[in-house]
């Protein structure tokens, strides 16, 4: 093990990290992926623990000085994971040994467009008017359709 990690380092948990944390201000219920997606992207990425989710930082060997730091890490951000799902979700992947595995399986239930939801999508762009909305609001709700279907690949 290293004597001490930098604090740029993936591995390097910080004294305020706990496994208690919540990292978003809405767990996720099944609906709005993509915005519980984006928020802990967010998150991990200020963390510097994105790499969990998205496979770039991989489990060391097993005779790696790094490996007891890798598993502290994975295992703490199992624990965001859980904690930002509701109960019924959590108790889907709690059983996962990593958490890339926890972000894949939610990436594939929840993260695939479905034709009829991309239908909507279009369907709401072509018939949005501003009537009486403020600029802003209307901006908003075309800029978040927007956005979901170009991630949908519209």
């Amino acid at each position: 093990m290293k004597a001490s990690l930098d604090p740029s380092d993936a591995l390097y948990l910080h004294p305020s990290d706990n496994p208690g944390l919540v990292l978003v201000s809405k767990v996720f219920d099944g609906s709005g992926y993509g915005s519980w997606r984006r928020a802990m992207v967010i998150a991990l990425s200020a963390k510097n623990k994105l790499g969990f989710v998205n496979g770039e930082c991989e489990i060391p060997d097993s005779n790696s000085s790094d490996l007891q730091n890798w598993e502290r890490c994975n295992n703490m951000v199992i624990s965001w994971l859980l904690n930002s799902l509701v109960k019924e979700l959590a108790e889907s992947v709690v059983y996962a040994t990593t958490a890339s595995e926890i972000w894949d399986d939610l990436e594939e239930r929840f993260g695939q467009s479905n034709g009829p939801q991309m239908f909507q999508i279009q369907k709401e762009l072509s018939q949005a008017v501003q009537g009486t909305s403020s600029i802003t609001a209307y901006y908003t709700r075309i800029k978040k359709l927007w956005s979901f279907g170009m991630r949908s690949k519209l």
